[in-house]
């Protein structure tokens, strides 16, 4: 699913949901690994680096109404399709809302700290003292919604079936330094590590856990048709694939007492309504078919929230606020492809964009460029190599661009049509570079082979954004065209990496960690379904990821992400696009949300998982 502006994090409402969530997620990191005997149920939260903010007897996390009023509906619109209830496959489209409202898992974090871990199916976790395994103890009160128990053997289960073939491959690169896991008794199960990974005994506890007994003698990676059994505060209500989909709230949810669960999941049904074009979807919003609008197209937000439903307050239009890292957004260029494995070729399409003239001619001066792979974060790189990081970076020297120690990487950048010129007489003359020159009107390498290629899209709204880019490119003498496809085939190419340009978004977590192995490891590049969609097969980014992931505290940890952004950056693996730090929300008058609001959240989730209603919904859900 493409939008405008890389998402605020991962939490997005389509069949990628749980790994979008869990992949762009980390911790903050810190020298001490010999945490032991944490009692979760007493709200202790497992961190490195810092203090947990919430006391031992906390009630309830403070962005939520611990007396919020349960009852009434809400209703989601959703952009695509479905065809599937497993969203932990490769193959389909799995509905939404699905791992934010039926699935739980052994641990849940705060959304106003960089990554505390607090109890919910497990009550208490031992790491041991060399970091080297984890042992959790299961919450005695955890029930699956037919009220059985939810045992350590469901959770051994669920973790050997994420980690087989079976699921998807993502699961295997996220948790590689998981030796296994064993049951140690009916109440614990320990998970051994392969090596000291400072975040893996966070990120574990994240993993979502089903019945053993209710997937008994079916094949996982075909289950896609009927609900899973869950311990969840929901449960699938109704279905019609493709087009909508209900979600009953349990009253008799096992954890709705817990401080981590108090104050939320209010409503008593949740639909999602899916709509083919956001337009159509707008209109159904102001007609009072759904209840929130989450925008992400800069013209309609400035141009078509008006009428009388909103200058009389029936409709609220705001921008709520986050602190969410910005991320990176831009228009990958999938490098197993000849036309774009020279990285000259990328800086000369990267200067073909001019993000000046489309911010202020097509997003109404809404959107800041994209300068990182951690934009708007203190692990964005900045000027010249110097310091702890030169002296990470040096071994690499041999295989990096000498440029990378002697000038401060930039994205192009063009005040007016005069400077715009000179960034495409640059493109033209790298383009030369690398071999290709115009004749007879048209780009062509020594072969007389045309440079030409296809931006795929999902989504019509982009065709305006792209059009302007295409027809600079044009004028370098490059055969370009770009199409919408359905968002089914969309992401079957996606997986499959069969495409040569596309929109590519990666949300940034506080902290980095686990899931940079399958946006930019070499493995993922050769691993179809992962995020790795420009291909990056590099032995120093590699190397540079592990210094991530293993960093022994947080000053390693920030050097580590410059010196990754930095080569990354360097290889030009997409065109930059934009972001924006704030959520474009409208909703009809007849929700609560509880003050002050999270830090670090998702929009949508946000509204499913804390808000109430007020008064009755006029239309009743079918």
């Amino acid at each position: 699913m493409q939008n405008e502006h890389p998402p605020a994090n991962n939490q997005s409402l389509n069949r990628r949901e749980f790994l979008r969530y869990l992949l762009a997620t980390g911790t903050v990191l810190g020298s001490g690994l010999g945490l032991s005997n944490v009692s979760l149920a007493a709200g202790f939260a497992q961190a490195l680096g810092y203090s947990p903010k919430y006391p031992a007897d906390f009630t309830a996390f403070h962005y939520v109404n611990p007396d919020a009023p349960k009852g009434g509906q809400l209703a989601l619109s959703v952009f695509g399709s479905f065809d599937s209830l497993n969203p932990f496959v490769l193959k389909g489209m799995a509905a939404a809302g699905l791992n934010d409202l039926c699935f739980e898992s052994l641990t849940v974090r705060a959304w106003d700290e960089p990554f505390s871990s607090y109890g919910l199916l497990a009550d208490r976790a031992d790491l041991a003292a060399d970091g080297l395994s984890i042992t959790f103890r299961m919450n005695d009160s955890a029930r699956f919604n037919d009220g059985s128990p939810v045992t350590a053997a469901d959770v051994l289960f669920s973790f050997n079936t994420l980690m087989s073939e079976q699921a998807h491959p993502r699961y295997r690169i996220y948790w590689a330094d998981i030796a296994g896991a064993e049951q140690t008794d009916a109440q614990h199960i320990r998970f051994n590590f392969k090596q000291v990974n400072p975040e893996l005994h966070l990120i574990i506890g994240e993993l979502p856990v089903f019945s053993e007994r209710g997937l008994a003698g079916r094949d996982f990676a075909t289950v896609s048709r009927t609900a899973f059994l869950t311990s969840g505060p929901y449960r699938v209500q109704r279905v019609d694939f493709g087009n909508t989909l209900i979600y009953q709230r349990n009253p008799d949810y096992w954890a709705q007492g817990l401080n981590v669960r108090r104050g939320q999941f209010n409503f008593d049904r949740i639909m999602f309504k899916y709509y083919k074009d956001e337009t159509v979807s707008l209109e159904a919003f102001k007609a009072g078919e759904f209840d929130v609008f989450y925008e992400t197209n800069s013209k309609r937000w400035a141009r078509d929230y008006s009428g009388e439903a909103f200058t009389d307050g029936r409709i609220i239009r705001r921008e709520i606020p986050h602190h969410n890292n910005a991320g990176m957004q831009g228009f990958g260029m999938n490098t197993r492809r000849p036309l774009f494995m020279d990285v000259r070729v990328r800086r000369a399409l990267d200067l073909a964009l001019d993000f000046g003239w489309s911010n202020t001619h097509l997003f109404y001066g809404q959107y800041t460029r994209c300068d990182s792979y951690f934009s708007n974060s203190e692990l964005a790189c900045s000027g010249l190599p110097e310091g702890k990081e030169l002296a990470l970076l040096a071994p690499f020297r041999h295989a990096l661009l000498p440029e990378l120690f002697t000038q401060p990487y930039q994205v192009p950048v063009a005040n007016n049509p005069a400077e715009q010129r000179v960034n495409l007489l640059r493109a033209r003359d790298l383009l030369q570079q690398a071999g290709w020159t115009v004749r007879d009107g048209q780009l062509r390498n020594a072969k007389n082979d045309p440079f030409s290629f296809e931006i795929m899209l999902s989504q019509k709204g982009f065709e305006r954004i792209v059009a302007p880019y295409v027809y600079n490119l044009k004028r370098l003498g490059i055969a370009v065209s770009y199409r919408t496809i359905d968002v089914s085939l969309f992401q079957r190419r996606m997986d499959a990496f069969d495409f040569d340009m596309t929109v590519v978004a990666y949300g940034a977590s506080q902290s980095p960690g686990n899931e940079l192995r399958d946006r930019f490891g070499s493995a993922a590049a050769h691993t179809e379904g992962s995020s790795n969609y420009t291909g990056v097969d590099s032995p120093v980014v590699d190397a540079l990821i592990d210094r991530v992931i293993y960093a022994k505290n947080r000053a390693e940890l920030i050097t580590a992400c410059h010196a990754l952004d930095r080569v990354l950056l360097w290889g030009e693996y997409l065109v930059p696009n934009w972001y924006i730090g704030a959520h474009r929300m409208a909703w009809w008058n007849r929700f609560g949300y509880h003050q002050p609001l999270p830090l670090y959240f998702d929009a949508l989730t946000w509204v499913m998982q804390t808000w109430w209603q007020t008064h009755e919904h006029p239309q009743k859900l079918a």
